[in-house]
């Protein structure tokens, strides 16, 4: 059974194998806002400490076997990092959707991948078969004493270095995270709030919440895919039940927004499970007003081809890019026109579509889309009124 002895002692055990990550106030992010930084973590998340932790306390014979594990990228690193370093065989069964960036980086550390079609939850049907026929150890994400351990080391830290926290916002996938952070706070510091955070398109444990029992998802969607998770585990629900004092959800647009917030203002790549604490601050669905508050940033490890669609959407959710269709007569000059007329505004024309024969447009007229860097809402606001007031009508918007 889950203990503080067994948290203490996977402190002992990742000493000079996980690092002490940083703790720092983020006041661009909210007041009283703190960042614990786990997406500095060796392999890039903390799903090294409770995969270390799993590893290192195999019996001989375990070992032998070697161990399996299924992930949509984190685990799959931690386990493989953790096996190498301790002379054990690793399979790793990934979804085939999950970032090549994990996949390699599995790979390089030593494992030996199977990719498998669907999404976590179907990996993990895999390496329970592959387990079946070949005998392997199974290391569970998050369903596992020993992994809810190693991750709650966290929360001693964030203690040790912030002891006048008051509040402590965790993501949630299948609940090993925020189960081993809140079994932690709330014996150490029960007046510590824990507040969990999923992706609306992934709310697996809210819904087991809702609903007082373990409930699986027909599907999920989003971009945060390290906690795209359809059923949560058995043990990380009750653990959840007892000590998680709120579950609040973020759409995928607050998801980006906050990834791009954290590179702006922090200076720090987080993936979208990662950013979803601080997308819950951003956006009010954590009151930071009156309590210390740290964000758990779990993880780093995005996809580069994915972090470019995520900061165009994030500009798009802040009012810092907009696309703006509207008509202009079909004569000599009249682009010209409507484009001084947007320079005037302030607006940064990035991009600019004209066509004479979209459905749109009348014989005598053409459809003109633009592309603008803007400043915020108030500024897309604000040229919308100045192309109205001069006979520019704005379409789909």
């Amino acid at each position: 059974m889950l203990s503080m002895d067994m948290i203490y002692d996977a402190q002992r055990v990742l000493q000079g194998v996980a690092r002490v990550t940083p703790l720092y106030g983020a006041p661009a992010i909210g007041a009283n806002v703190y960042i614990k930084a786990e997406n500095l973590q060796m392999t890039g998340a903390f799903k090294l400490r409770g995969a270390y932790y799993k590893v290192n306390s195999l019996t001989a014979e375990e070992r032998a076997r070697g161990v399996i594990a299924c992930s949509a990228g984190n685990h799959a690193q931690g386990i493989a990092y953790s096996a190498t370093k301790n002379g054990v065989r690793s399979i790793i069964c990934m979804p085939a959707t999950a970032p090549l960036s994990k996949i390699e980086a599995t790979k390089n550390y030593g494992a030996e991948v199977v990719l498998v079609d669907g999404v976590y939850d179907d990996a993990y049907n895999k390496a329970v078969e592959l387990t079946r026929e070949h005998g392997y150890t199974f290391a569970h994400p998050f369903n596992d004493e020993k992994v809810i351990a190693g991750q709650g080391t966290i929360a001693l830290e964030i203690l040790e270095h912030l002891p006048e926290v008051e509040q402590i916002v965790v993501p949630i996938g299948g609940g090993g995270l925020i189960s081993g952070i809140a079994y932690a706070v709330k014996h150490l510091k029960p007046s510590c709030r824990v507040i969990g955070v999923q992706a609306a398109g992934a709310p697996s444990m809210a819904e087991s919440r809702r609903q007082g029992k373990v409930i699986e998802l027909p599907g999920v969607a989003t971009i945060a895919d390290g906690i795209a998770v359809k059923k949560p585990g058995d043990l990380t629900f009750a653990l959840c039940q007892q000590y998680v004092d709120e579950i609040v959800t973020v759409s995928e647009d607050e998801i980006a927004t906050a990834i791009l917030t954290l590179m702006e203002t922090q200076k720090t790549v987080a993936e979208g499970a990662g950013a979803t604490t601080v997308a819950a601050v951003l956006f009010g669905k954590v009151d930071t007003s009156a309590k210390k508050t740290v964000c758990v940033v779990s993880g780093g490890n995005i996809d580069v081809t994915i972090l470019s669609r995520v900061i165009t959407k994030g500009l798009t959710k802040t009012g810092r890019i907009t696309e703006i269709t509207t008509k202009v007569t079909d004569k000599p000059g009249q682009l010209n026109c409507l484009l001084q007329l947007v320079a005037r505004t302030g607006a940064n024309i990035v991009g600019i579509s004209h066509d004479r024969e979209d459905e749109l447009s009348e014989i005598n007229s053409c459809v003109v889309s633009l592309v603008l860097e803007t400043r915020d809402p108030a500024h897309v606001t604000e040229i919308h009124r100045a192309l109205e007031q001069a006979g520019y009508p704005l379409l789909g918007s």
